[in-house]
């Protein structure tokens, strides 16, 4: 008897985004679902980007439809994003914080409940103790970085949004980190959307990956499989011919 698939935290159905002249992204559908790390890849204006900040309520969307456990966003966007966090070596947290004090700002917006001993569990997962009364923005990149991971867990996030979260990050420690998420993602009801360049690290912790190319999911599926589909000698492989072929469409324009 075959089971039923787990719920989706996150669907996506024919979202789009243009800017000016320029479509970011065109009639893009997709779901996430419960224990489930979903890779979003491409090269540099893909619209993975733009994508995640239209499902964080960032940017409007022009058209389309998201919604994360069956909430609307665009009917009841703080419902829909209470169970939802972020994290992006692009948005490094209020620099004239402490550590310590950005996760309890951020503990108490999200309404973390037990918030002093959430905060030090987080210190210690994430190495940052001895950080804790430092200002966030004397910090090193890769110290700024396990910071947002920790404010990324704040509030065991059902809908996990995690855009290039190790580029900053020694590999030692991005080993560390990668594995730590996949636990929790194990050990609960959460879903990832994670962005990456390193396709090493896509193929290491994504359940499906999806290829974004001006705008449009142009491959999908299991990333350790998927090369040898399409031809290719590694992920890294296929990425490489993917973002060929957008410049090579791109200069046909």
């Amino acid at each position: 008897m075959n089971r039923p698939p787990p719920p989706a935290v996150l669907k996506v159905e024919r979202l789009e985004k243009s800017f000016g002249e320029v479509r970011a992204v065109d009639g893009v559908s997709f779901r996430v679902a419960q224990g489930e790390i979903v890779g979003l890849v491409g090269p540099n204006g893909a619209g993975k980007t733009t994508t995640i900040n239209m499902i964080l309520g960032v940017l409007e969307p022009g058209g389309g439809r998201i919604e994360i456990e069956g909430v609307d966003l665009a009917v009841d966007r703080s419902r829909a994003l209470s169970n939802t966090n972020f994290a992006a070596v692009y948005a490094p947290l209020p620099g004239n914080l402490t550590v310590e004090q950005n996760l309890r700002v951020f503990g108490m917006l999200y309404g973390v409940r037990d918030l002093p001993a959430r905060i030090e569990k987080l210190l210690a997962v994430y190495d940052l103790m001895r950080y804790r009364r430092t200002k966030a923005g004397v910090l090193s990149s890769g110290e700024q970085t396990r910071l947002s991971l920790a404010k990324a867990m704040l509030n065991r996030p059902r809908l996990l949004l995690l855009d290039e979260p190790t580029a900053s990050i020694d590999p030692s420690n991005a080993r560390d980190i990668r594995a730590g998420i996949a636990k929790f993602v194990d050990n609960g009801l959460c879903g990832v959307l994670w962005t990456s360049h390193n396709m090493y690290e896509v193929q290491a912790v994504c359940d499906r990956v999806m290829f974004l190319s001006h705008g449009r999911i142009v491959l999908e599926g299991d990333p350790k499989t998927l090369p040898e589909e399409h031809g290719a000698a590694s992920l890294d492989d296929l990425f490489v011919n993917v973002a060929q072929e957008a410049l090579h469409e791109a200069g046909g324009r």
